[in-house]
């Protein structure tokens, strides 16, 4: 039963590699590409924003498989060292994930303050008192 649980582990963890694989491969060559006709078209920042956000999503989605493969992972690993790596790995990849998040939260903030609207996660502007 043993073998069996830890062979399919193995296999679960190559499928979440690899749609992470084909999620961030998909997210950078339409970023890319959409990059490539912005270049040509010379269109607003608000398309430059859009093209950013859109890649953001991929990469957050693809970390996620990762940070996920790399969780069932640790659940069949029996040596002290390779629990380390994965853990610094995972730990890697959750700061990676943070970051990019806070990212595309300042950039959805500023999207929202250029079009005028509000939106529930955009940071409020505290006036001072020489305001």
């Amino acid at each position: 039963m043993q073998e069996w649980l830890v062979e399919t582990t193995k296999a679960a963890v190559l499928v979440i590699d690899a749609m992470a694989l084909v999620t961030i491969v998909y997210g950078t060559a339409e970023a890319f590409v959409s990059g490539i006709a912005l270049l040509l078209t010379s269109r607003s920042g608000h398309e430059r924003r859009d093209i950013w956000l859109r890649y953001g999503r991929w990469l957050v989605a693809g970390l996620t498989f990762q940070l996920a493969a790399d969780i069932i992972e640790t659940s069949i690993t029996t040596s002290w060292d390779a629990v380390a790596r994965v853990g610094a790995i995972a730990l890697i990849r959750t700061f990676l994930n943070y970051f990019l998040e806070r990212d595309l939260a300042d950039v959805r903030a500023r999207q929202h303050i250029d079009d005028g609207t509000h939106h529930p996660n955009a940071p409020q502007h505290v006036a001072s008192a020489g305001e």
